[in-house]
């Protein structure tokens, strides 16, 4: 009877209060990376508390970790904001993303078995199914996870896990400043007709023409990127500017 009516012990609310932060990272990260929290909001800590109904310690807690994986900025007398990218620091991960990606394609041609070909040839048809559908708002999200789903296709055809955990873990990290890179009709129909060729080049065992075809889908050049940068805001990006030892930061 004594063990059910003692206090309870510090460890256990310092548990309940790391559950709870954990929790709110998760919610927080999420909304981060998927753009949902656009770079250069501020995020309040008040109201973050009074949002999920806890104190502001886990809300504390949650947003020391999005800072220390360089997902929200803590200035002292400025508050808290989700970070801003660089337009430099864009370019840099962009080019990292496509090289690797074209990686996987060559490894993929290299690998192609009749079971990755089939696969190939339904994330094909599930993209095509997601641009051909009549109303484009609902369609816009449909394309962006049947890409998705193309592209990770193709990181498991290439059987490499550490290529594909670098990839993803990179993509995790644009991915706000690609949230409407793929919602317009014309773009849908354009990264389309790139799958097409890197799915042909990869069942053809082609390595060399799957690796540049992939690294011509994405937007890393000079043309290709000038596009992408015209449609996100400005405000999301930081100015650019360089470290001590001459390379982008941030």
């Amino acid at each position: 009877m004594q063990n059910a009516l003692r206090s309870p012990r510090p460890e256990d609310a310092a548990q309940r209060r790391g559950g709870r932060a954990a929790e709110l990272l998760a919610v927080l990260q999420e909304e981060v990376e998927s753009g949902l929290l656009p770079p250069g909001t501020p995020l309040d800590e008040r109201a973050l508390a009074a949002r999920f109904e806890v104190s502001r310690t886990p809300v504390r807690e949650a947003l020391q970790q999005l800072a220390a994986r360089g997902l929200v900025l803590i200035a002292p007398r400025q508050g808290v904001t989700v970070t801003r990218l660089s337009i430099a620091r864009v370019r840099a991960m962009l080019e990292f993303i496509a090289e690797l990606e074209a990686l996987c394609a060559k490894f993929a041609a290299r690998r192609i078995d009749a079971a990755l070909s089939q696969a190939l040839d339904a994330a094909l048809a599930r993209c095509a199914t997601a641009a051909a559908a009549a109303d484009p708002l609902g369609a816009a999200e449909d394309y962006v996870v049947a890409n998705d789903h193309f592209h990770d296709t193709i990181y498991a055809g290439a059987r490499n896990a550490y290529l594909a955990q670098q990839i993803c873990q990179a993509r995790r990290m644009i991915r706000r400043y690609r949230r409407g890179n793929l919602h317009g009709k014309a773009q849908q129909a354009r990264s389309l007709a790139d799958h097409r060729v890197i799915a042909a080049a990869i069942q053809a065992g082609d390595e060399a023409r799957a690796a540049s075809a992939m690294l011509a889908h994405l937007a890393a050049g000079s043309t290709a990127f000038s596009e992408f940068l015209a449609m996100i805001p400005a405000e999301y990006f930081d100015a650019d500017f360089f470290d001590a030892a001459g390379g982008a930061a941030r």
